[in-house]
């Protein structure tokens, strides 16, 4: 038995209730429980080869700065001033030289964090540069992508991405490059909208007729030690999209991975945001981080091997055309989601018998946080004790 057939056992035949995607209180909660103690992909440490080049990250008010060394060594710290508290980088990416200077006050740090210089330092009673360096962040690299978290305990980085270790390393992660910078963009959707949307296979065959065109009857589910595995075959022929079928024509084999995955289209989704949609050609990351209880943050970035092959740099470039359709499409049918769950009438929704991702993602919000089975909105009391309590 395989990864890709394996059984999983049967999860509840409901969706969350729809007051969790539209609910301040709730999204307190999340934040808290969720988004806090987990580990967050910040960018690839090909996206920061030299001294000074910097990959910022953003989350429910946090603020986050990776930034690589004169040493070589990447760092990560809270993008605050430790003076009064001013944004230190700004803009997703950039170069700060040979140190970090704050825009308000010019307090200025090494890239490793420490004070090197204060203007009108006389002004300060008592003061030791060595008490006011960056506020560092746990940090880790793993296959090449360097991950923060805000809240230190819980499980390793190893451990969360256990379930996806043999992959990584299979498709060679850590020697990829980037194709684009990494960029974000606001969604008008709670992020749970966004993740259910992302593991949705029904909807496939409904909605996407390009991606069905090319995966047809092949997509299949599984869950691995708490992640989604999404597994489609790209397959061969003549399609009525014409994307499709030169894709199809174009792909060329990648020696370095089994027979099995020379077509193979794989999504893998980790708890409680992040995907890597996985492809011969190249890899992309997304991330969807919750901005206002009914919109979020798509945040996400593409990567591959250097490969100079004019067949290769097609398949890329006709794997983004395929895609960007995708995306529009999903866009507009999220958003008629999003709409719905704000009505007076609806609820909550059943989940269908071999909907195995959608009903493990919700069952574990209710596992995590226990007051979203509650399927009409608790009062502001209940919601702030269950914050109190997290």
């Amino acid at each position: 038995m395989t990864e890709m057939t394996k059984p999983v056992a049967d999860q509840s035949g409901w969706s969350l209730p729809a007051w969790t995607y539209s609910d301040a209180d709730f999204m307190a909660l999340e934040k808290a429980k969720l988004f806090m103690p987990a580990w967050h992909l910040v960018c690839h440490v090909s996206d920061i080869p030299r001294p000074g080049d910097y990959q910022t990250f953003a989350m429910m008010g946090e603020r986050a700065v990776v930034v690589r060394g004169r040493d070589g060594a990447i760092r990560a710290f809270h993008n605050v001033c430790p003076h009064r508290a001013a944004r230190l980088l700004d803009g997703e990416s950039g170069n700060c030289g040979g140190r970090v200077t704050c825009p308000y006050h010019a307090w200025s740090f090494g890239l490793d964090g420490k004070l090197l210089a204060v203007p009108f330092i006389e002004e300060y009673e008592n003061f030791e540069k060595a008490d006011f360096g960056l506020f560092p962040l746990e940090h880790a690299v793993s296959h090449g992508f360097v991950y923060i978290r805000f809240e230190n305990g819980g499980q390793s980085l190893d451990e969360f991405l256990a379930p996806i270790e043999e992959e990584m390393g299979l498709y060679r992660f850590g020697a990829m490059e980037p194709l684009v910078p990494i960029r974000s963009r606001v969604r008008e959707v709670n992020w749970k909208n966004a993740c259910d949307n992302y593991v949705d296979a029904l909807h496939v065959r409904v909605a996407h007729p390009g991606l069905n065109s090319l995966v047809r009857d092949t997509y299949r589910l599984t869950i691995d030690r708490g992640v989604d595995k999404i597994f489609a075959e790209a397959g061969a022929g003549k399609s009525a999209h014409a994307s499709v079928t030169a894709y199809r024509e174009v792909l060329p084999r990648v020696d370095h991975l089994p027979e099995e995955r020379q077509q193979m289209w794989t999504y893998y989704r980790l708890f409680p945001g992040l995907m890597f949609d996985v492809y011969p050609d190249q890899i992309d990351f997304m991330q969807f981080i919750p901005l206002t209880p009914t919109t979020c943050i798509l945040r996400d970035g593409a990567y591959a091997l250097p490969d100079s092959r004019r067949e290769m740099k097609a398949a890329r470039y006709l794997n983004g055309r395929i895609n960007r359709d995708v995306n529009f499409e999903d866009k507009g049918l999220i958003e008629r989601v999003q709409d719905g769950m704000g009505t007076s009438r609806f609820r909550q929704g059943p989940l269908g018998k071999n909907e195995i991702c959608l009903r493990a993602f919700a069952q574990r919000m209710r596992r995590e946080i226990p007051i979203s089975a509650e399927v009409d909105r608790p009062s502001p009391e209940r919601l702030r004790e269950s914050l109190n309590a997290a």
